[in-house]
């Protein structure tokens, strides 16, 4: 039974108006304490909101109170608990990333969309990848590539030619972004447990950054991404509207 709501809001004005409005019709209790955290924003914001409360229990409803809101439902001010009540949960994994920079630091970042390499400098970047210890491609030229979830497929991957992957399927997007050598190569399908490397070759005269939904990441000479089975976020949608038909609809327009 759902009793508690907390209240989030991104930085924009409207986003701010609605949780004051919200929070004043339905009350408001800190986070760890909620049984639902609704999020008010646009996608970035949802993204960022996971991540920070990915340790606590509740799940995360979204409502669009930004420009972009495919993780959101529609805003509307009443109803709110009625809906919230008759919402269905999307369970996603992460990616994690773990990249090595030149000059020996590792960082590591979750990814709920992707973790995308990028060219940092004037000349296209030239990896070479690995799935499972394997290298599969010597060489790539390209302006980057990415490994994206299904929960991300529509994001940045579906702009580089990646295709859209079903919620349940157990497979991740490998998209180059821009390649020029394979000019053909649009990519590849690998299986959700699958280990991938990116080794950055020339990287001093074709510097390479990476990026963990938009944690980023200068100077990498090789970034290893692996799905992260251990956490797992619970996204709440209203019916009819999850994750599995937005997908299946996004690729109808």
């Amino acid at each position: 039974m759902v009793k508690k709501l907390a209240f989030v809001a991104s930085r924009a004005a409207k986003a701010r108006e609605a949780r004051e409005a919200l929070a004043k019709h339905y009350g408001n209790v800190a986070e760890d304490e909620a049984d639902v955290i609704i999020a008010l924003g646009g996608d970035g914001f949802m993204l960022a909101t996971l991540h920070r409360t990915q340790h606590l229990p509740a799940p995360v409803y979204g409502m669009n109170r930004g420009t972009v809101g495919f993780l959101m439902n529609e805003y509307h001010d009443v109803d709110l608990m009625e809906r919230v009540r008759a919402a269905e949960v999307a369970l996603i994994n992460p990616l994690l990333m773990r990249a090595t920079r030149a000059d020996g630091k590792v960082t590591e970042a979750l990814a709920i969309n992707e973790v995308s390499l990028l060219r940092a400098g004037p000349q296209a970047a030239k990896l070479r990848i690995a799935v499972d210890g394997k290298v599969r491609m010597e060489e790539l030229v390209c302006d980057g590539a990415l490994v994206a979830t299904p929960a991300g497929s529509t994001a940045y991957n579906y702009s580089a030619h990646g295709p859209i992957l079903p919620i349940e399927s157990d497979v991740l997007a490998l998209t180059a972004i821009a390649p020029f050598r394979p000019r053909r190569w649009r990519g590849a399908l690998i299986p959700v447990a699958s280990h991938v490397r990116f080794d950055v070759l020339e990287p001093e005269k074709r510097p390479v950054m990476a990026d963990a939904d938009s944690r980023s990441m200068t100077n990498v000479i090789a970034v290893e991404i692996a799905s992260e089975p251990r956490i797992i976020h619970r996204l709440m949608f209203d019916p009819g509207h999850g994750l599995e038909e937005r997908l299946i609809r996004e690729q109808f327009v």
